[in-house]
């Protein structure tokens, strides 16, 4: 009771009733609290969880609090008030990490450092709320009013509270009021503009690039710049520089080392080209969260947020955006009593305040969704409200004119700056590359793809790998199955073809019977639940149609070839090589590709007559039928151009009679398992060299690319860049890439420790939990456990949540909680003592600057996994690096070097960096930056070393 944030009594006031608050409850891991009128005090599990079910409470989370607890996720009810709800009611599209602490933090209250503190901070935050709704100043406060009044009537327990702090501040009287939810009708509109044009030439010269640089800092808040970092910006604006030959990029591999600053780095430079040029540099990363913070970075080009708006703009796949439609679908089955009203009431109030739709990464609370236990199918969240793959009806859509996508497609058109992610530019270019092989006109969206930056480049040949694969599997042929004949269950929504295109082509015969063959025809595709046929857990095989009937004689083969290997666990499912093949996959092969060869004439014979009504009636449509046929090819090449015919050529390999294998191509077969059951199977081909399409679509026909990391370079290759040239596509050009490497100016030396723990079983779970436990007590928290296989995360999880919890240490962990990575990881940064588990996506996704993140502990070296993919490529591409062994050892110190990346942010960051595998040889250290020393020693030593090196004063950066 000694923290200064717990409230030892209510300063709620009693003349404003809707202040009248019940009981709160936090359950941080291994106590729990509650803060009532009387004051904060502990109370027992027991007590707990009587609180969480007996009666009115206010949570933060309500579905983490039960986890905690031992309890279901709970539905929702009037006695469970979420804090973080009303959070999204009365501060929409703005963020918040989903706890006690995030709540605090992002409401100015003290950090709450004890149970009691947590449990009183909610009842606080609950209030500055909903004084915040009750100040006559509140914005929008009559829309905010009426979808009060509809969401009280839906049963929000927060309604009343709400509806009469809002009234407190002044509302007018009316006699009719609508519902509130109808946000589509007052969306804003985008408005067309004249095209742009061509990107001129004028080129950027590096002491240009300083003197931008400098004016960036400047902005920043910075008064010095570092020669480093202007030596970067200097170098990166080669990439900026006029080509002089069709074919010949202006290629630059720049590594540069944390801290060096390397976002402004390349934006003085590209913003620079952009103003001369009146054209878009395309800044591509990997992580959605490195999206946003280069968005943030730009304001120091451009303070004023509306002209920052207009002239940098994020773009992401469709998938990743709102659908306006859908919300409407989804609104009016509620207001019927199918689905979760409330949630989808809150999602819209989130669509009238959003930056731009994004609601996966972007301002959209993810956790919004994940609160209580809605049905899937009910969640007003991602997976239901953004644009299902390729049901988009365009211009025939009613909310076109304010469509989140058409708005930020658009909006990229115009802007200085596109900041993208890899997949949305890699697998557009392919598309744009195919189009433009049969002489169409490129998509637009990435048509003026001529100057990259490819930041998080070491991420770029996954990237390459994911965009130019092909996989006809269960999944995927009953998604396009949806795509042309809709949604085929009761309650399913959804837009088929006939749907979307059918009065388009009403006149015309021949275009309406391609239509319904295709339909026809997609009849023989897989329809929903083919898992359970071709896997069923009963064993009871019944396949439907020939795409089934081949999936469950690959399933055959797969567990044919499969039973004795290390990797056919439930872990990793299992994977096998395709040839030599089985005599019922190769006939069953046979029946497959002519049912998908049935599916796809019809559609080609399709886009042929819609690219016939571009023609002949090109004076006769209006902009909005040509929106739509447009918008209809480019769902039509996708399928009938691209997938169907590569799944064709997959099932064709096999009627080959060798059985050599392609040599650019893998093959193989593979089963997807989840909680102990198949739930697909697939077959697979991808290039061994990704890099191959990856120069011929995206590098050769640039004019500059600039592709930068902290960790492109191997210090133990005769040349540091070749694996990055490998990887990059780069080794191939006519004009070799330039390379570039800059220090890191941080003292790792003196600011972090490397240690390998000599002494544990690493494939003993025990073992590892025990370990962990003891060096993130050590360091009093802020740990991070990385993983190579979920499998032991989960078992290291269920050892280390208690123990660490006894010691009031919270515990969050990936495929665990209930929570996307993101969430876990904002949670992770706001609790400066809390400790995460993951895997690679949270290696790649942390930036946790500070003491929040003060010890990584690998659980074993993170050495590629051996499956045909990987081999293969070790032995077409390893041959430079010693037989292979090299290549394999050069992927796992990158890994290194970038999970090491995450430990240290900033000068005054200090950290330890331990491997709990005693075998790690020391060469996999070699990409850590110069001066740091690793140690080898027992678990006792390590944590010893841990403790009295954390508790030193952190070293303040001086440059």
């Amino acid at each position: 009771m000694s923290d200064e944030s717990v409230i030892a009594e209510s300063r709620l006031s009693g003349a404003e009733p809707w202040l009248d608050l019940p009981p709160a409850l936090a359950t941080p891991p291994g106590a729990g609290a509650v803060c009532d009128d009387q004051g904060a005090r502990k109370i027992g599990r027991g007590a707990a969880e009587g609180f969480f079910t007996g009666g009115p409470v206010l949570v933060a989370h309500a579905s983490l609090t039960a986890r905690r607890l031992g309890l279901t996720p709970p539905p929702r009810s009037g006695d469970l008030m979420d804090v973080l709800e009303l959070y999204a009611f009365v501060r929409p599209a703005q963020f918040c990490a989903p706890s006690p602490t995030g709540l605090a933090l992002v409401l100015g209250l003290a950090e709450p450092k004890s149970p009691e503190a947590q449990a009183a901070v909610l009842r606080e935050a609950a209030a500055v709320l909903l004084r915040e709704l009750a100040a006559p100043a509140y914005p929008e406060r009559e829309a905010a009013y009426v979808l009060a009044l509809t969401l009280q009537r839906a049963g929000w327990a927060w309604g009343e509270r709400v509806v009469q702090a809002l009234e407190a501040g002044g509302v007018r009287a009316r006699q009719h009021r609508g519902s509130g939810l109808d946000v589509w009708s007052r969306l804003t509109e985008w408005e067309d503009e004249a095209p742009r044009g061509e990107a001129g030439s004028a080129p950027v010269d590096s002491e240009s690039a300083r003197i931008r640089l400098e004016k960036l800092l400047q902005a920043s808040g910075l008064d010095e710049t570092r020669p480093t970092q202007s030596d970067y910006a200097a170098e990166a604006a080669f990439a900026f520089s006029p080509r002089n030959e069709e074919g010949r990029p202006r290629v630059l591999l720049a590594e540069a080392g944390t801290g060096t600053g390397k976002t402004l780095g390349y934006l003085a430079p590209a913003s620079l080209w952009a103003e001369r040029n009146q054209g878009a540099a395309w800044i591509s990363t990997y992580t959605r969260a490195l999206q946003r913070q280069i968005d943030r970075e730009s304001h120091a080009l451009w303070p004023d947020p509306e002209e920052r708006r207009r002239k940098t703009v994020i773009r992401k796949g469709r998938e990743n955006y709102l659908c306006v439609l859908n919300l409407q679908d989804m609104v009016q089955a509620a207001q019927l009593g199918n689905g979760d009203l409330i949630g989808l009431g809150l999602a819209g109030r989130w669509a009238l305040h959003t930056r731009d739709g994004d609601m996966t990464g972007g301002d959209f609370p993810g956790w919004l969704s994940g609160l209580f236990a809605v049905p899937p199918a009910h969640a007003a969240g991602a997976a239901n409200l953004v644009d299902r793959r390729g049901e988009c009806v365009h211009a025939a859509c009613p909310h076109y004119r304010t469509c989140f996508v058409e708005k930020t497609i658009r909006a990229s058109r115009r802007a200085d700056l596109v900041i993208a992610n890899h997949a949305l530019v890699l697998t557009q270019a392919a598309f744009d590359g195919a189009r433009s092989a049969r002489g169409q006109q490129q998509d637009g969206e990435t048509a003026a793809l001529k100057r990259i930056v490819f930041d998080e480049g070491h991420h770029l040949f996954d990237a390459a790998d994911s965009a130019f694969s092909a996989c006809l599997s269960g999944q995927e042929a009953a998604e396009l199955r949806r795509w042309i004949r809709g949604p085929e269950g009761r309650g399913r929504r959804g837009r088929g073809l006939e749907q979307r295109l059918g009065d388009l082509v009403g006149d015309n015969e021949a275009a309406l019977k391609a239509l319904q063959d295709a339909i026809r025809a997609a009849a023989a595709l897989p329809g929903e639940g083919v898992s359970g046929r071709v896997a069923p857990a009963s064993g009871e095989v019944n396949p439907i149609g020939p795409i089934e009937a081949f999936l469950a004689a690959a399933l055959d083969q797969l567990r044919a070839r499969t039973a004795e290997t290390p990797y056919g666990g439930a872990e990793f499912g299992m994977e096998c090589a395709l040839k030599p093949v089985t005599d019922p996959v190769a006939e069953t092969a046979r029946a497959a590709a002519q049912a998908l060869a049935a599916v796809e004439a019809p559609l080609l014979a399709l886009a042929r007559h819609l690219e016939d009504v571009l023609d002949d009636e090109a004076a006769e449509l209006d902009g909005s039928q040509r929106s739509r046929i447009e918008g209809a090819l480019r769902g039509l090449d996708r399928r009938a151009r691209m997938t169907l015919p590569g799944w064709r050529s997959m099932l064709a390999a096999l009627e080959d009679g060798g059985d050599e294998p392609d040599p650019d191509f893998v093959d193989w077969l593979s089963a997807e398992t989840a909680f102990g059951r198949i739930h697909d199977v697939a077959l697979r081909r991808h290039w061994i060299d990704p890099t191959v399409p990856l120069e011929a679509a995206v590098i050769a026909p640039s004019h500059g690319v600039l592709v930068t990391s902290a960790t492109l370079s191997d210090p133990l290759q005769d040349d540091p860049f070749d694996l990055a040239r490998l990887r990059t596509g780069s080794a191939r050009l006519i004009e070799p890439p330039r390379t570039l490497k800059v220090e890191s100016p941080f003292d790792y030396a003196a600011n972090s420790r490397v240690i390998v723990v000599n002494d544990l079983v690493k494939d003993d779970p025990r073992q590892t939990a025990a370990a962990m436990r003891e060096l993130f007590l050590a360091a009093g928290g802020g740990g991070l456990g990385l993983f190579t296989a979920i499998r032991r995360l989960k078992a290291v999880y269920e050892r280390l949540g208690p123990d660490l919890a006894k010691a009031g240490v919270p515990l969050y962990a990936q495929h665990v909680d209930p929570l996307e990575v993101g969430a876990l990881v904002d949670m992770f940064r706001v609790e400066e003592n809390a400790c995460l588990l993951g895997t690679d996506a949270v290696r790649d996704g942390v930036d946790v600057p500070g003491r929040s993140l003060r010890v990584l502990a690998f659980d074993r070296a993170p050495w590629p996994r051996p499956d045909l993919l990987h081999k293969a490529r070790r032995e077409r591409l390893g041959g430079q690096f010693g037989q292979g062994r090299g290549y394999d050892d050069a992927l796992a110190r990158a890994r290194i070097a970038q999970a090491f990346g995450r430990l240290i942010r900033r000068g005054d960051d200090k950290g330890v960096f331990l491997m709990l595998d005693a075998a790690t040889p020391t060469r996999l250290f070699a990409s850590l930056p110069p001066g740091i020393e690793v140690q080898r020693m027992g678990l006792a030593d390590a944590v010893a070393l841990t403790r009295d090196f954390l508790q030193t004063t952190p070293q303040t950066e001086t440059d």
